[in-house]
């Protein structure tokens, strides 16, 4: 991958990464609490959410070397989950609120590389670009959707599930971190042929 692309995948990433986090401030206060936007948080200004590690370091070193997967994450945007209405309804709408988000980007900008061919202006340059933002954004929400505390698909179920449920749910939380590096080099492979799956059906084309 040459640098401007490379440079460019970079970019999409953490744009993709900071409307994720905006998402959650964003549907926190529609559901009653302001923390996000009191802190400053519901912006796009990069600054307050970047994560030197995550944000930057990480995603460079993914990128540079081509593992085959690109991740990152932003800071969390915080709220506060008493001033929330509708108590674990309103929790599971936040938890889940940056995964709608960046399926939408996908799904807009999917049909966005179908109009360029119906058009007849679909250059494999210009392809290549609006790609990216497909597949960046797939491979957001569908890692953000694994059920793998802190992720958001770990305390969308926890909120949803019965409360018996909640001790297997604190223990496996206990083992979030090995659980997270196991699967990101064991089981995201499982996950890639989903991901392309998902670009073929928002956009027409097999990769």
């Amino acid at each position: 991958m040459n640098a401007p692309l490379s440079l460019f995948y970079f970019l999409v990433l953490i744009f993709s990464i900071i409307v994720h986090e905006v998402a959650h401030g964003i549907a926190a206060e529609k559901e009653g609490d302001s923390t996000a936007r009191l802190l400053g948080r519901i912006t796009l200004n990069p600054i307050p959410h970047i994560d030197l590690f995550g944000s930057i370091i990480l995603p460079l070193i993914l990128i540079l070397s081509h593992a085959g997967f690109v991740v990152g994450w932003a800071k969390p945007v915080p709220y506060d989950e008493r001033n929330l209405r509708n108590g674990r309804r309103s929790v599971a709408k936040v938890a889940i609120a940056g995964i709608v988000v960046n399926l939408t980007i996908a799904l807009v900008f999917g049909i966005f590389i179908r109009i360029l061919f119906a058009v007849g202006i679909a250059t494999p340059a210009l392809i290549e670009i609006v790609s990216i933002v497909v597949l960046m954004n797939l491979v957001l929400a569908l890692f953000n959707a694994i059920p793998i505390a802190p992720l958001d698909g770990f305390r969308f179920l926890s909120v949803i599930l019965p409360i018996r449920a909640q001790p297997a749910f604190r223990l496996l939380e206990q083992w979030s971190l090995p659980l997270l590096i196991a699967f990101l080099f064991l089981g995201w492979k499982y996950v890639v042929p989903l991901v392309f799956f998902i670009y073929q059906l928002l956009t027409g084309i097999a990769l």
